[in-house]
């Protein structure tokens, strides 16, 4: 569960978050640590050397739920992160997809991993990342890279929309 659980879905509060996101800094270096919500203790924030992600939406959980009502349920979210990037399309062009699927058999296999995919792996954000960047910089800034995804560690867990922003490039993971 993350701290956004039981708000409705705002394309206009998902990007104002995003703008948030990017108005602030990356730890330069240190350990990965997550951060909850101080009354409920869910999920909040990842902050690790060159990147944080945040959650954006959270679905209602889906136990118990079946088809067609989880189908809605999904089709809902794939509705709502196609309304994200096509809005992030407007600002920055057309994203790049980076897919997930070589983090996710290094985290099955227990092999090492850059700490950015590190810490998707381990909030279960393991859906293709849709990636924008290098951003433009501000004053004073450097350039970051900004990446969403849609993410459901299994068929009861809620769906998950999040954000991820880094201060280098997001690249795909090559196979060993």
């Amino acid at each position: 569960m993350t701290a956004r659980a039981g708000e409705p879905f705002a394309l206009d509060r998902a990007l104002r978050d995003i703008d948030g996101l990017l108005a602030g800094d990356v730890p330069a270096s240190g350990p990965t640590t997550s951060e909850g919500d101080p009354v409920r203790g869910e999920w909040s924030v990842t902050r690790g050397e060159g990147f944080v992600l945040v959650p954006l939406w959270e679905s209602a959980p889906l136990a118990g739920v079946y088809a067609p009502e989880w189908n809605r349920a999904e089709e809902t979210a794939q509705g709502h992160l196609a309304a994200l990037t096509e809005a992030l399309d407007r600002r920055w062009g057309a994203h790049r997809p980076v897919g997930m699927r070589v983090p996710l058999f290094r985290r099955i296999a227990g092999e090492p991993m850059p700490p950015f995919y590190e810490a998707l792996c381990a909030q279960d954000l393991l859906g293709d990342l849709a990636v924008w960047g290098p951003l433009p910089a501000g004053p004073g800034r450097s350039a970051n890279w900004l990446a969403v995804s849609l993410n459901q560690s299994d068929g009861d867990a809620p769906f998950i929309l999040v954000a991820a922003m880094t201060d280098h490039p997001i690249a795909e993971l090559e196979e060993d």
